[in-house]
Parts: C-alpha cells; sequence; structure tokens
C-alpha cells in the first residue's frame, strides 16, 4: 500500500461513540414504545430540515476522521518511510482547496492579493500595485472576465447540483427506513408537509454545494487567510473539531452523570450528600477557570514528553481529546441534578415500592425500573447541550486554553482573525466565514434539540411540528 491507516485517540473515540449509537438504535427499532416518540420528530418539519443540515456536518466530519499517512518518495530496496503528514479522506477529496496557498491575504473571489506590493516593471521602475494570484483567477486574462465568469460557473454548478439533488430527493423518499418510521400513525397532510420540507430543504443544499464547488476549483470562494490558505477549506476542516468537542465529551459526561444521579436520588443518605457535596463544590468555581487551569497543567506534561508522539498531528489529538475530557469533568453536574430530582420522584411509585416489598435487590431496580424511565431526561439533555460544547470550544480556542494552535477550529480561526479587524481596510471574510458556519451548525442543533424535547416530553400531546 501507498498509505497507512492512522488510528488517532478521537478517531477511536468517535468509533466507539459510532458503535454505541449503532446498538441504540438497533435496540430503538426492535421496541414500540421507544420508537414512537421518535415518530414524532420524523413527523416535525422543522426537525427533519434540522436533521439534513446536520447529517451534511456529520459527513464532513466522518470523512476528516478516516487518517492516513502517505509513502515518500524513495530509491529501490529502500525500507519504506512515511511521511510525518497526517491526512484525512476529506483532504484527500479536497486537494486543490488544501495545496493551493496564495501568498497572503485575498478576498473572496479575488484575482488579486488584498494589498499592494512593489513591483519592477519591464522599464526598471518600480510600481506600486496589486500582484496577481498564484491560483484564484489565473485562468482569465484580466479582472474585466471575472463577473461573467463566475455566474457561468456558479450556473453550471447550480445546475449540476440541482440534478444531482432532485435524484437525492427520489431515493430519500422511497428510503424504506424512512418510510416505515413516518408513516406508522402520521396524517397525509402532515407526511407530505414534510416531503416537501425535506425536497426543498435538499434541492436548496445541493445547489449550493454545486455551486460552491465549481467556483471553488478555479477561484478561493472565501478567500484567503494571513498565510494564504483558503478560508473555506479552514471553515469545513473546522467542522470535525466542533463535532468532536461536541459528541466525544458526552462520552465522559453520560457516566458521571448518569451513576451519581441515580445514586444520590435512589440511596439517599450520606451517599446523597456525599455526591450533593461534590457537584455544589465543582458548580461554585469558575469553569473558565477550572478548564483553564487543567489544559494548562496538561500542556505541561504534554511539552515534557515529547517523545510519546511520532507526528505534530497525535499531539494536537491528544490536547483535544484531554479537552474533552475536562470538558466532560465540570459540565455533568447540570444533568446530574436533573437525574437525582427525577429518581427522587421515581423511587416513591408505586411499581417501586412493590419491587422493594418483594425483595428486588437494588441494582436490579436500578436497571430494569429507574434507568430506563430517566433515559428521555439524558437525551434531552444530552442534544441540548451539543450546542453549548461547540461554543464553549471556540470560546476556550479564541482565550488561548482550547485545542492546539496548530489544529484548525472556528475558535482558532477567530483568535486569528481578530487582530485583522482594527487594520485598513478590513480584513473582514475569515471572521465571517467562521461565524457563519458555526451558527448554522448551532442553529440546527438547537432547532433539533428543541423537536426532541418535545417529542419525548410526556406533556405535549401534539404530534405535529
Amino acid at each position: 500500500m501507498n498509505f497507512m491507516p492512522v488510528i488517532l485517540w478521537s478517531d477511536a473515540l468517535v468509533f466507539l461513540l459510532i458503535a454505541a449509537c449503532s446498538v441504540g438504535a438497533w435496540h430503538i427499532r426492535t421496541r414500540e414504545y421507544l420508537l414512537l416518540p421518535w415518530r414524532r420528530v420524523a413527523r416535525s418539519r422543522v426537525a427533519m430540515v434540522s436533521l439534513l443540515v446536520l447529517s451534511l456536518f456529520l459527513i464532513i466530519g466522518l470523512l476528516d476522521t478516516l487518517h492516513y499517512r502517505v509513502v515518500l518518495p524513495q530509491a529501490n530496496g529502500v525500507e519504506k518511510v512515511y511521511s510525518p503528514e497526517v491526512l484525512s479522506v476529506f483532504d484527500k477529496l479536497v486537494t486543490p482547496l488544501r495545496t493551493q496557498h496564495e501568498k497572503t491575504y485575498s478576498a473572496p473571489f479575488a484575482i488579486t492579493l488584498f494589498a499592494k506590493e512593489s513591483v519592477t516593471d519591464a522599464g526598471g521602475h518600480v510600481l506600486r500595485e496589486y500582484p496577481r494570484l498564484q491560483y484564484g483567477g489565473a485562468h482569465l486574462r484580466d479582472e474585466s472576465q471575472r463577473a461573467a465568469d463566475v455566474l457561468r460557473r456558479a450556473a453550471l454548478g447550480a445546475l449540476a447540483g440541482m440534478l444531482i439533488g432532485a435524484l437525492a430527493c427520489v431515493g430519500w423518499a422511497y428510503l424504506p427506513t424512512r418510510k416505515s418510521i413516518v408513516n406508522n400513525g402520521g396524517h397525509r397532510c402532515t407526511l407530505y408537509a414534510v416531503w416537501r420540507a425535506e425536497t426543498i430543504s435538499l434541492l436548496i443544499i445541493a445547489v449550493l454545494i454545486g455551486t460552491f464547488a465549481n467556483l471553488a476549483t478555479v477561484y478561493h470562494v472565501l478567500g484567503t487567510d494571513k498565510v494564504g490558505q483558503d478560508v473555506l477549506y479552514l471553515s469545513l476542516k473546522s467542522i470535525r473539531t466542533g463535532l468532536i468537542i461536541g459528541t466525544v465529551t458526552t462520552l465522559v459526561t453520560l457516566p458521571l452523570a448518569l451513576f451519581l444521579g441515580v445514586a444520590a436520588g435512589y440511596f439517599r443518605g450520606w451517599i446523597d450528600d456525599v455526591i450533593q457535596y461534590v457537584y455544589t463544590v465543582l458548580s461554585s468555581i469558575p469553569s473558565v477557570l477550572l478548564i483553564a487551569a487543567a489544559v494548562l497543567m496538561m500542556q505541561v506534561t504534554i511539552d515534557t514528553h515529547p517523545q510519546w508522539f511520532d507526528t505534530a498531528a497525535s499531539r494536537a489529538d491528544l490536547r483535544l481529546v484531554f479537552l474533552c475530557l475536562i470538558l466532560g469533568m465540570t459540565s455533568w453536574t447540570g444533568l446530574c441534578r436533573l437525574l437525582r430530582g427525577e429518581t427522587l420522584k421515581l423511587r416513591e411509585m408505586e411499581y417501586i415500592q412493590a419491587a422493594q416489598a418483594f425483595g428486588v435487590s437494588s441494582l436490579r431496580i436500578l436497571a430494569r425500573h429507574i434507568i430506563p424511565n430517566v433515559m428521555h431526561i439524558i437525551l434531552i439533555s444530552l442534544v441540548m447541550d451539543f450546542s453549548g460544547l461547540v461554543l464553549a470550544e471556540a470560546v476556550l480556542s479564541y482565550v488561548g486554553v482550547g485545542v492546539d494552535p496548530s489544529m484548525i477550529s472556528f475558535g482558532t480561526m477567530i483568535n486569528a482573525a481578530r487582530l485583522e479587524m482594527g487594520r485598513e481596510p478590513m480584513v473582514w471574510w475569515a471572521l465571517a466565514s467562521a461565524f457563519c458556519f458555526m451558527l448554522v451548525l448551532v442553529l440546527a442543533a438547537n432547532l433539533f434539540a428543541d423537536a426532541v424535547r418535545d417529542a419525548f416530553d410526556p406533556r405535549l400531546s401534539r404530534t405535529g411540528d
């Protein structure tokens, strides 16, 4: 093979999370009472459109999670030597965006650099002008051709995207799994409204992807940053970091909140006092200071043990994993309180008291009666906390205690762009790009979380949106 697969720590945790979600989905499909709330989610237009947008982000994140290292050129008979650079399948798919670097800043769709430079003409005179970009718009003779070329390529890309989107809509409409989930118990008008919303959204997304993909082959659609990297590439690469922060952190939050919250509510007494004392103390400490202290201690450990890492990517990835652990250790208290309160209520129910009277062990009661009846709270809380964790990564990276500076994320993009906001003329596109991508991701997650909350809330009787 001309490449070597690489599994980073965050990759392994993502694969573990996918396996857990697959087992959970199979378990839900085999039990009608568990599938019923998800049928209500599937009959919500807002939920399905949000899920469609989130699925696009998830696909990009998963493609960026499959890592490998390529073999360096070598003479015959020499042992294979692999490149120290760790690439992903997503990097391979967008190779032009990754490799076509300019000298420095350039505005979106520009064919020249953003700032003037001194150049010498054929007569030996020094002139101040905007140099042409090496890749962006290199096929054009001059700037007068740019507008017509952008319109033509945008129209062709939109047409191709619309055709692909139409085929995807047909396949999506006849997907057996989707039809079995939505149709059961749904009204015809509601199903038609959901299908129409999904179709329109899918076509719009396909048109946008086709337009951007066709334009990105010859232009820097969102401009370039200080070192000439394509901002569209940086924004797409930031998606994986945000998704990992928002999802992998749950692997730490969930066990702590579940076991401690349920134990405090069920056993009460001194166990409840100890657990309440622990999460009260943690909640009283400013979370940013606690996270900053933990991150700095972790960074010292990494700096003093360089032999642990064979590539820069593995070093940055370990810091990302530790950041997930730290966020999980500091964000479980809210869910723990909710589970404790719900368990205190469930403990007084008649079927729990009957089980205790018949001598059923506490562990069996917790496993068979308590935990299944608090799963809706866990699901709602985790889905709603996702957007908060994505925003937390941006804030922490902005103040310098987030991910490694060499790792691309929304926070590092904002941190790099903030100093350029005060220059004249202002470099605005890097900050605007990070803001827009993060806004779409967080907004879709919040809308989907609202739909999940409504579907699982027993006090709400509506089945539509």
